[in-house]
C-alpha cells in the first residue's frame, strides 16, 4: 500500500485544536446525556462480549454452526442496508427505489446500530462537504501530519469523532430526509430495530432449537454483540484506514484510497477512491478484480424492477478522473 500524498486543501498544522464555531457546525445538535451513556454502551458492550467469547472459545465452547448462520446472514441485512440503503440511496442518491425497497434498506441501515438514518445521512454529507479539510467530522488528518498527529488522527476518524457530542445539524445536511415521511418513521423508531437487530438471534435461536436458553444466549453473544462489533469497525474503517493508507487511482480533493482486503467484509465500500471522485456513482468498484457486492446488489433490484434511474459508472467519466 502506498501513503496518499497531495491535498487541494491544507490540513490544519499538528498540535492545533478546532475551532469553536468549525465549518459545517451551524445548527449543530448536541447528544444529550442519556444518549452518549448509551453511545459508550453500543462501542464497549460488543468488545467487551467479545472478549467474553474468546474466553468460552478458549475453554471449548466456541461459536456454533447456528450462531454462524445467523451472524452472516444478519451481517449481510443490516451492512447492506448501511451500503445500498443509507450511503448509496438515501445520502447520494445513486439511483431510486421503490417505496417498499426504500423502507426496507432504512430499516437494514438502522439494524447496523450505527445510529439513526437521518443522522447518518447528514454526517456523511458533512464528511464530502469538507473531506479531509477542516470541518470533516471525522478525518484521520484533523491534527496534522506528523506521525503522532496521524496515530491520533485514526483513531479520531475511527472511534473518537463519535463520542463528539456536537453532531451535524440534520436540518442542514438531511431536510429532505426530514421531509420524507417514510425515512421520518423509520428514524423515529430507531429504538426499534435496535432492539430487533439485537434480540431476533436469540429469539431465533431459542425457537430453532426448541426452548434451549444455552442456544439463545450463545447466538445473543456471537450474532449479536460480536457481529455489531465486527460491521462498526469494518465501518470505522472506511472513514479512518480508507483516508490514511492504500492505493489512489483516480483524481480527488481528499486523502481517499482503495483498500482491498476490507472489499468483501465491506461490501465494496473500500474502492473508496472513486467514491470520493464521483459521490453519486452506484458501483465503487470500477476497475477489474475490484468486487463490489452493493452495486451486483443495486444491479439485481434494478433487473427485478425494483429500482430506476441508476447513475452507474460512464468510461468517459472514469477516462477523466484517472490520477
Amino acid at each position: 500500500m502506498t501513503v496518499p500524498t497531495a491535498l487541494s486543501a491544507p490540513v490544519r498544522p499538528a498540535g492545533t485544536l478546532a475551532s469553536p464555531a468549525r465549518p459545517g457546525s451551524e445548527g449543530a445538535r448536541r447528544r444529550p446525556v442519556a444518549e452518549q451513556v448509551l453511545l459508550y454502551g453500543f462501542v464497549v458492550g460488543p468488545f467487551l462480549a467479545l472478549l467474553v467469547g474468546i474466553g468460552l472459545a478458549v475453554a471449548g465452547h466456541g461459536i456454533s454452526l447456528l450462531d454462524a448462520v445467523l451472524a452472516v446472514v444478519f451481517y449481510a441485512v443490516s451492512g447492506l442496508g448501511v451500503t445500498v440503503g443509507y450511503h448509496r440511496l438515501l445520502t447520494h442518491g445513486s439511483f431510486k427505489a421503490r417505496r417498499p425497497l426504500r423502507v426496507a434498506l432504512a430499516i437494514g441501515g438502522s439494524m447496523s446500530v450505527e445510529g439513526d438514518v437521518v443522522q447518518w445521512v447528514a454526517d456523511h454529507r458533512r464528511h464530502h462537504q469538507f473531506s479531509d479539510r477542516d470541518g470533516d467530522p471525522h478525518s484521520p488528518w484533523r491534527f496534522g501530519t506528523s506521525p503522532r498527529a496521524v496515530l491520533k488522527g485514526l483513531w479520531w476518524a475511527h472511534t473518537g469523532w463519535l463520542f463528539d457530542r456536537e453532531q451535524s445539524s440534520k436540518a442542514r445536511y438531511a431536510p429532505d430526509l426530514l421531509a420524507d415521511k417514510d425515512i421520518a418513521v423509520v428514524h423515529r423508531l430507531f429504538p426499534l430495530w435496535v432492539t430487533v437487530s439485537v434480540l431476533a438471534p436469540p429469539l431465533i435461536a431459542f425457537a430453532v432449537t426448541g426452548g434451549s436458553w444455552l442456544a439463545a444466549g450463545s447466538a445473543l453473544l456471537w450474532a449479536s454483540a460480536v457481529r455489531i462489533l465486527l460491521l462498526h469497525h469494518v465501518t470505522w474503517s472506511i472513514n479512518s484506514i480508507c483516508h490514511a493508507v492504500g492505493e489512489q487511482r483516480f483524481q480527488t480533493r481528499d486523502r481517499s484510497t482503495n483498500v482491498w482486503p476490507l472489499s468483501v467484509l465491506s461490501f465494496g465500500e473500500s474502492w473508496h477512491n472513486w467514491h470520493h471522485a464521483d459521490p453519486t456513482s452506484a458501483r465503487h468498484g470500477v476497475d477489474k478484480f475490484q468486487f463490489d457486492s452493493s452495486a451486483r446488489l443495486i444491479a439485481l433490484f434494478e433487473w427485478l424492477g425494483w429500482v430506476s434511474d441508476v447513475r452507474w459508472p460512464r468510461k468517459e467519466r472514469l477516462a477523466a478522473k484517472r490520477a
